[in-house]
């Protein structure tokens, strides 16, 4: 299993800067669960009194995670131009301020900080990796802000701070695995980068496996950022497992499909299930590395719908013709939509008013109509497992029919009982 300096950077630095922030909170505990009991905070620095509004989005504009997270920032000021155009919000036009994360947990903590209390912001939009959400976790705590953050992620999480506007693990990781089961696939390889999201993911995934007889057949870590893959892979065709499971997020992609084909390897013979690969990654990727391979999300920017396709022309012309949309990108794009409703609604831009006003709050989002889920901060999605084609978009192969409600500690689930 590899190691190295960048897996302290996701894991046990995390851990500190989580510690070291909530012992310097305003007033107790680190908060874990939404509608959990308040801590004291900073006065908040928000200023209403203008015509405009500052908004933040954190976003890594350098870096590893660049790739994946410059096409988020994108989408978000996609959507706060329409907002503006729209007469803003409770008639306050948006003033966005930009901080590049620069793809390091410890970078997230300290923008969020600037942005909460030198900024004056009144939400923060932004992160990808989870060692990044928990960097900032305790920060939007201590000073009672709100980060919407947009990825999909392992679950076991939620914090009356955070609106997780990406998939939780039953709105994605689990929809993946039932369908894998379904096509008759009875092992797993699991590959994945080193750090919060893949190992969690991959001890629920173990757990789902134990409960339905799937066999796991090896499981394998590498740095962010990581570009050799020879050994990786020698061991996963060696394996000769049905399927494997693809937590890795970033760039090291590139280099893990590379050496997946140069290996032999193909989606009719070993398919790849991957949960962090999107249409914006399939590009740098290459189409003739990826042709065929799975991806669960829930959101593809072939989703037929008259929102979508406003959705992807607006963006287009934007942005370019050659652009493609993507599932972290929609969430982004909907979590400022869904930041609006939950402000109208609260009449207010301040944040126990927005937190109490949150629940039941609707938009018709590309993927579909999503609804925020009040107790964990989570919302409803509907649930695609796709396969990338020839033009490197990615058709839906299957899908839910309906929005599935969000089960972030897998309360529903009596194998997933002991994860929490």
């Amino acid at each position: 299993m590899t190691t190295s300096k960048r897996r302290g950077l996701g894991l046990l630095t995390v851990a500190s800067i989580a510690v070291t922030l909530t012992m310097t909170a305003c007033g107790g505990a680190k908060v874990n669960q939404a509608g959990a009991a308040p801590q004291a905070a900073a006065k908040s620095c928000v200023d209403t009194s203008g015509s405009e509004i500052k908004v933040g989005f954190l976003n890594s504009l350098s870096g590893t995670m660049a790739i994946s997270e410059k096409t988020v920032n994108d989408s978000l000021n996609l959507a706060a131009e329409e907002i503006n155009a729209t007469g803003g919000v409770l008639g306050k036009k948006l003033q966005v301020v930009t901080e590049d994360g620069a793809s390091e947990p410890t970078k997230f903590a300290e923008k969020a900080q600037k942005l909460i209390t030198a900024d004056c912001t009144a939400a923060v939009f932004g992160g990808w990796t989870s060692a990044s959400r928990k960097a900032m976790l305790p920060v939007f705590e201590r000073n009672n802000s709100l980060l919407f953050y947009p990825v999909q992620y392992e679950g076991l999480e939620a914090s009356k701070n955070i609106f997780y506007t990406g998939a939780t693990t039953n709105q994605q990781i689990i929809p993946a695995l039932d369908y894998l089961r379904e096509q008759g696939k009875k092992s797993l390889y699991l590959v994945g980068s080193d750090y919060v999201f893949p190992r969690t993911a991959n001890k629920i995934i173990k757990a789902y496996a134990k409960q339905y007889g799937m066999e796991i057949k090896g499981e394998e870590y590498a740095p962010l950022g990581h570009t050799d893959f020879s050994t990786i892979v020698g061991k996963v065709r060696s394996a000769d497992a049905d399927a494997v499971f693809n937590t890795l997020n970033g760039d090291s992609n590139v280099a893990f499909f590379k050496e997946y084909r140069n290996a032999g390897l193909t989606a009719e013979a070993m398919p790849v299930m991957s949960v962090s690969i999107a249409e914006e990654e399939v590009g740098g990727i290459g189409v003739d590395n990826l042709r065929g391979q799975l991806t669960a999300w829930d959101y593809y920017q072939t989703v037929q719908s008259p929102e979508n396709e406003k959705f992807v022309a607006a963006f287009k012309k934007k942005y370019g013709a050659s652009r493609v949309t993507s599932d972290p990108m929609e969430a982004a794009y909907t979590s400022l939509h869904l930041w609006k409703g939950m402000v109208e609604k609260a009449g207010s831009f301040d944040v126990p008013a927005v937190q109490a006003a949150a629940g039941g709050v609707s938009f018709d989002a590309p993927e579909g109509k999503v609804t925020v889920n009040g107790e964990n901060h989570h919302i409803t999605k509907t649930a695609r497992i796709g396969r990338i084609n020839d033009q490197g978009l990615i058709d839906t192969v299957w899908d839910s029919k309906q929005p599935i409600d969000p089960d972030p500690f897998l309360k529903t689930y009596p194998w997933g009982a002991s994860l929490s």
